[in-house]
């Protein structure tokens, strides 16, 4: 909004209020700087040679104070705030990632679970560089112009080209519907062990997860999966774990400088108090599932397994301001029951070392385990049987599973970065989905009968050869069998539901399998 003369007094009446507001609660110091920073817009506005966008030049001091600070602080400009929950609370059709602007780069938080994003290989932390070939960085991006260049009607086609640490990567992306349940999957994979699947923390997520777990027939052991999930909203981590605790055990706690220690405790409402548990972690858990799987881990409650989390412990209020637009700034850090705190260290204001140090740690923790270090310093114990867990940025599974890449092939990262496999997979859905729904009614049926010939596989590498994917021998002999599997389990997908995806997935997944034998 420019500001001319004739607002002048309008101006300063606001400039006045906010002083007197803040001479009542804020320090002496920050009443100076306040007086200061009035007094710079009245110099600009009074003798400024030129007119002056003062909305923007405030805007930008907004975005400036909250980057010096801690790498979850942000602000929401009032054009992109109804925007910003979408993930959580609405539907819409695009490529399927959550995304955080950093520096005018955009960075992905998450690829959504099913959306089309995680079917061609999108990665947390990946920075898309280009959309449709034109460069998007440092060119004052904000989520209105993020969602106008990722969104589009489902079908369509968008060309990404990331950053992902040194290398740069081209991805084709065909738009689809994005799912808004947080609840992925939901089964029994054997008598008496039930399975869940959350991709995020919602509003809807316990009424998803209760609903679901009416419908088991009286589990004895809970397998939880939160891998890959991001987190979302606190309460929904809380009232997840009350499920799992008698009453008045201690959840989460927090606390900040300004904020009073606040406590979440066990209530005597929960579904699954005495079962075997397990949870599966790595490293895109985050946040809400830390919270999840610290309370489990320091209550003794279950075995946690994966890989160590992404360390998110910092806690976030959204403070609205009157134009409609609001700043979500951090408040307190969260501690788990034991008091351990799982933010990953960041120093002020260097929020893209903080990001870049995130990719370092993952590009050999995912695969041995001994190069995670902790000083005796973040060292704490269990409160039932005492024994060594340590705080200091995410957490560190009771059993570690490394990353398997042993059927991973440049050949099959190059047909997911290009689309190809998954736009054969949608060609051939829509030609020969009904005759394979006939010969396979059931979904039963097609997982104990259906296999992905070697002439069906022979028809995705000759489409893929013309999709500009070059036949790679070497990457087929080393990923073909697990090409098959993941073609399966996408036919149920589409044929059936979400369930057959994941039953089929998990049959050939090595956490999965070691969850399976520890709540057996």
């Amino acid at each position: 909004m420019n500001i001319s003369i004739k607002n002048l007094a309008t101006c300063l009446l606001t400039a006045v209020c906010a002083l007197v507001f803040f001479d009542l609660r804020a320090q002496p110091k920050v009443t100076e700087l306040l007086k200061k920073y009035n007094t710079t817009l009245f110099y600009i506005n009074e003798f400024y040679f030129d007119t002056v966008n003062f909305e923007q030049i405030v805007d930008r001091s907004i975005v400036s104070a909250l980057q010096a600070l801690d790498p979850h602080s942000y602000y929401i400009p009032k054009e992109e705030y109804k925007q910003m929950s979408e993930p959580l609370e609405g539907n819409f059709e695009g490529i399927g990632i959550e995304f955080n602007i950093l520096e005018d780069t955009l960075i992905v938080v998450t690829p959504l679970v099913g959306g089309p994003s995680e079917k061609v290989g999108l990665q947390s932390k990946d920075r898309i560089i280009k959309v449709d070939g034109k460069n998007i960085t440092n060119i004052s991006l904000t989520i209105e112009k993020v969602h106008s260049l990722l969104r589009g009607p489902k079908g369509s086609k968008v060309a990404l080209t990331i950053k992902r640490g040194t290398a740069t990567i081209e991805f084709e992306i065909i738009r689809d519907k994005i799912p808004i349940n947080s609840l992925e999957a939901a089964y029994e994979p054997e008598k008496g062990v039930a399975y869940i699947k959350l991709s995020r923390f919602a509003k809807t997520s316990m009424n998803e997860i209760l609903d679901a777990f009416a419908k088991f027939d009286n589990p004895q052991s809970l397998i939880l999966d939160l891998r890959h999930n991001g987190g979302g909203l606190m309460d929904a981590a809380i009232h997840l774990v009350d499920q799992f605790l008698s009453k008045g055990k201690l959840i989460v706690y927090t606390e900040g400088l300004h904020s009073p220690v606040r406590r979440a405790t066990s209530t005597d409402n929960g579904v699954f108090l005495n079962g075997n548990l397990a949870v599966l972690i790595d490293e895109s858990s985050a946040s809400a599932s830390e919270i999840v799987a610290g309370a489990v881990q320091d209550w003794d409650r279950g075995v946690i397994i994966g890989r160590r989390s992404f360390g998110k412990g910092l806690v976030q209020n959204e403070f609205r301001m009157d134009d409609g637009s609001a700043i979500r700034l951090t408040v307190a850090r969260y501690h788990t029951p034991s008091g351990r705190a799982i933010q990953s260290p960041y120093e002020k204001g260097k929020k893209e070392e903080y990001y870049t140090s995130f990719v370092s740690r993952m590009s050999s923790e995912m695969f041995v385990p001994d190069s995670i270090k902790f000083p005796d310093s973040l060292k704490y114990q269990t409160l039932v049987k005492k024994r060594t867990v340590y705080g200091g940025g995410g957490i560190m599974p009771d059993i570690y599973v490394p990353m398997d890449t042993s059927n991973y092939s440049q050949y099959t990262g190059e047909l997911a970065r290009k689309g190809s496999l998954s736009r054969f997979l949608s060609s051939y859905i829509d030609r020969h989905g009904n005759e394979i729904k006939s010969q396979y009614p059931t979904f039963e049926t097609f997982r104990q009968s259906y296999t992905v010939t070697e002439a069906i596989f022979a028809q995705m590498v000759d489409y893929a050869e013309k999709d500009g994917v070059k036949k790679d021998e070497n990457g087929i002999r080393i990923s073909g069998n697990y090409l098959k599997h993941y073609m399966k389990a996408v036919i149920a997908r589409y044929l059936f539901d979400n369930n057959s995806y994941y039953i089929i997935l998990n049959e050939n997944d090595r956490e999965f399998a070691k969850a399976l034998e520890m709540v057996r």
